[in-house]
């Protein structure tokens, strides 16, 4: 059962809105993205929001594409937005664009330099700038402030005629160039850009700023609860204005913190710079913190949707620990993922009082969370593989692996006692030797010696192999954007270890793109899309405990 918890301050929003009748208590809410990259996770926590309330009071949600700039915008991301959408469960109502209503917004500027409320300035970027004051100083009128209506109305239709070149002449609002609010210094609603559209090819050549497109499209599908992140604050004043002003739809913005996740960037433009410098593989690098980054590590949707519900919804801006993104990956993967052997980095380990060419079937339960998963079938021979570390020439007291004269428990197997090792020229262990305990098989134990250490295993004449990508944070700092000088300075050398022949337990041979298991004392993996038959290749999704917590209590 559940616990109640409280309602965050937009759902109380809401819920007095339909308690009073707002909008007749309809609920239309909408997600609008830009598609000039993928979607990061503090993307999956808007997502949560918009179609989570809509959801919880049977109401609709909107996908909308903000795709007002051609340069950076393309259908590719397009199409990975909506998958990443529909991966975390959820379904929009309809999908629009804001180049729908380029006519529409065209329309509403016209309005405007109608009621003497826009005009068109043709100032530089840089005299425009410095025109607009500072947030202590006001700003100067532009001499081109004071056109006719007539002068405007033909400067801006021969604006969108094509007849200026880009950054000759913009369209602004006519607002307070004293207001406090500097975004309210006559901001700037359409420049010219002389650039082929993802959906509109060449027929604009002016296209609107986000403060100009956003309300009105908002307006024009009529959204009850426009929810926007703490940087656009500043801009809403502006947005009522635009409302106010074109006497339109009376949508409403809502601002909420961002989700600001430790140990990476969440910076579209920052993101973009790490896979076009070749930092990390593509967009969906399991070490970047987009959602498909995400999905290609073996993260679930609904650890994802756990974890934004879990942080909540607040109003001021905070770090959140990747630590607690884990928790909740790990959580439902103990419960989820079977357990499996894998032997990263192997020696060999023969028993020697086990019958050469003896082959035993043994039976290893599938998860012992879930008593429903059932077991597994394990070939045992006298010869397997164990992982280098569970040996040690010297051992310190309490290490509880095998050493000369030690005896560990192989996992689903016997108890064995190591009796000898080889070394090659160099001085490293190539093989270690043991004999086994007869009567200690698991399950059927009857042997009496109790021994601390259990370690897992591979029978080396049945073993596949595979890729093991070992992924870890992608930076070394905390918060990386905040850090003086390039963010990539910070940039963890350690964030991804290859291990190009593992060796696996046989059944996990048919393993498919998208299964997730604990590979037993090592973490929990995931088939990587990449993978072919025989040719199996896991990305790890999260160690089996916060080894970084331990690391940042050294500090």
């Amino acid at each position: 059962m559940s616990e109640e918890r409280s309602l965050n301050f937009i759902e109380q929003i809401v819920e007095d809105d339909i308690a009073n009748g707002v909008n007749g208590g309809r609920i239309l809410t909408r997600f609008p993205p830009e598609p000039n990259g993928y979607l990061h996770i503090g993307h999956a926590k808007s997502i949560c929001l918009n179609f989570g309330l809509a959801k919880k009071y049977n109401g609709k949600t909107n996908l909308r594409f903000d795709d007002t700039n051609p340069i950076t915008e393309d259908t590719e991301y397009v199409d990975s937005i909506m998958n990443d959408i529909r991966w975390l469960g959820f379904e929009w109502a309809d999908v629009f664009y804001a180049s729908d209503y380029f006519d529409q917004l065209y329309a509403f500027a016209e309005k405007l330099i109608g009621k003497g409320l826009a005009y068109v300035d043709d100032s530089s970027a840089e005299q425009i700038a410095q025109l607009k004051g500072t947030p202590t100083t006001p700003g100067t009128d532009s001499p081109y402030r004071n056109r006719s209506v007539e002068e405007n109305l033909q400067l801006f239709r021969d604006m969108k005629a094509g007849k200026y070149k880009d950054g000759e002449k913009v369209l602004r609002a006519k607002v307070d160039m004293a207001a406090p609010n500097m975004h309210m210094r006559d901001p700037i609603m359409y420049r010219i850009k002389h650039a082929h559209h993802h959906r509109t090819g060449d027929k604009w050549c002016i296209y609107p700023m986000y403060d100009f497109a956003h309300g009105q499209s908002d307006s024009i599908e009529e959204i009850t609860h426009s929810i926007c992140t703490l940087e656009f604050i500043p801009h809403r004043p502006l947005y009522d204005w635009f409302i106010k002003s074109l006497e339109i739809f009376p949508s409403h913005q809502y601002e909420f913190a961002r989700l600001n996740l430790s140990y990476t960037v969440m910076s579209k433009r920052k993101l973009l710079q790490l896979v076009n410098e070749g930092y990390v593989s593509g967009w969906d690098d399991p070490r970047m913190p987009t959602i498909s980054g995400f999905r290609r590590k073996g993260y679930t949707p609904s650890s994802i949707r756990n974890f934004c519900d879990r942080i909540g919804v607040a109003k001021r801006d905070n770090l959140i620990d990747l630590s607690t993104l884990e928790f909740f990956i790990r959580e439902e993967l103990n419960k989820t993922a079977n357990r499996v052997m894998v032997v990263l980095d192997p020696i060999k380990l023969v028993i020697t009082n086990y019958g050469k060419d003896k082959v035993e079937i043994l039976k290893g339960e599938n998860n012992p969370e879930d008593p429903g998963s059932g077991s597994r079938e394990i070939p045992f021979s006298n010869t397997i593989y164990i992982e280098r570390e569970d040996f040690m020439e010297e051992p310190p007291k309490k290490f509880f692996r095998l050493g000369p004269d030690l005896m560990v428990r192989l996992k689903h197997a016997y108890i064995v006692k190591c009796t000898g090792f080889d070394k090659d020229e160099s001085g490293n262990i190539t093989t270690v030797y043991a004999e086994y305990i007869e009567n200690s098989k698991s399950g059927e134990d009857t042997s009496g010696i109790h021994v601390k250490g259990t370690i897992h295993w591979v029978s080396a004449a049945h073993a596949k192999t595979a890729k093991v990508n070992l992924y870890d944070r992608l930076f070394k700092v905390e918060n990386p954007a905040m850090e003086e000088g390039d963010f990539k300075d910070f940039i963890n050398p350690d964030s991804l270890h290859v291990v190009e022949n593992a060796y696996i337990e046989p059944n996990l041979a048919s393993a498919k793109v998208g299964d997730r298991f604990q590979f037993l004392r090592k973490g929990y993996f995931s088939v990587d899309p990449d993978s072919k038959e025989g040719a199996l290749i896991f990305n790890r999704t999260v160690t089996l405990k916060d080894t970084w917590a331990k690391e940042s209590k050294k500090k």
